[in-house]
């Protein structure tokens, strides 16, 4: 047994394991109950479709669960799938891909697609190799079970984005469409992010709705603006820019929202709230 400690041990081969650092604290650290939740979060017997990126929430499964549940819900889980997630820590490097190993929920363990790791790795001008910025953030593992409630077999390509300017996250984004262009039939791209945090729900409806609209516009130069015109506090604004970069460069056509609540929706406490979107891209 892997204790939850958040260590990243290391294994033969310079291989790794990340245990599931906020397992017990943000969902279920049992594997049982943690089924049984995922079973009420997901929808089940509704039409699912292939699409290519995904907006996700990373809050407590009590909050943010069932928008995350309803948009996965809708996806047809491929093989391997981009993890791409804010640095709630500030550790490890600004651009943080970790190249190989295992990472550990409850539900089993989750592979590092070391084949495509290292390729970006190899070609990459943003990108470094790194456990460190991984070793706490909660943003990625959260998306994990998940997907494994949805998919028996995939493997992750997991990735950490901080500050940068605009026309960076951009590049980066078209990096990573050209580098990952041999495996785009069978890749999902999921970009981590709670939305406006802390202010009223009417004044978090009211800028969530600013953010979302420009995702759903496929527009990063206007989401990166009203970001910082209207000082939104959503923490993953950079993992949505990156994708939807990479996602137009493949040919995205259209993205939709599939479900928005924020937490005064759960707590009935409206004062101070924390948004959470669902948004798929195709």
């Amino acid at each position: 047994m892997f204790s939850t400690c958040g260590k990243i041990i290391p294994m033969e081969d310079n291989n790794f394991i990340r245990p599931p650092y906020v397992a017990g604290q943000f969902y279920p650290g049992q594997k049982e109950p943690l089924i049984k939740l995922l079973d009420k979060l997901i929808e089940h017997d509704i039409s699912k479709e292939k699409i290519m990126g995904i907006v996700s929430p990373h809050a407590g499964y009590i909050y943010s669960g069932p928008v995350a549940g309803a948009g996965f819900s809708k996806v047809i889980i491929p093989e391997k799938i981009v993890l791409i997630g804010p640095n709630h820590s500030g550790l490890g490097k600004s651009f943080s891909l970790m190249p190989e190993g295992k990472w550990i929920t409850p539900l089993g363990e989750v592979s590092v697609d070391k084949e495509i790791t290292s390729h970006i790795l190899e070609t990459s001008r943003y990108l470094e190799r790194d456990y460190l910025a991984h070793k706490y953030e909660h943003s990625l593992e959260v998306q994990i079970p998940f997907i494994q409630y949805l998919k028996k077999d995939f493997s992750i390509i997991p990735i950490i984005i901080s500050e940068a300017p605009l026309s960076l996250y951009q590049d980066l984004g078209k990096e990573l469409a050209q580098i990952l262009k041999p495996w785009q039939k069978n890749i999902l791209i999921v970009a981590s992010s709670d939305m406006t945090h802390y202010e009223s729900r009417k004044v978090a409806e009211q800028k969530d709705k600013l953010a979302i609209d420009a995702i759903i516009s496929l527009d990063e130069d206007l989401l990166y603006e009203q970001v910082n015109k209207y000082n939104i506090s959503m923490c993953g604004y950079a993992p949505c820019i990156v994708m939807l970069a990479t996602l137009k460069n493949w040919g995205a056509k259209s993205a939709s929202l599939i479900k928005y609540q924020t937490s005064g929706d759960v707590s009935g406490e409206y004062t101070s709230v924390v948004g959470y979107a669902s948004i798929i891209v195709k």
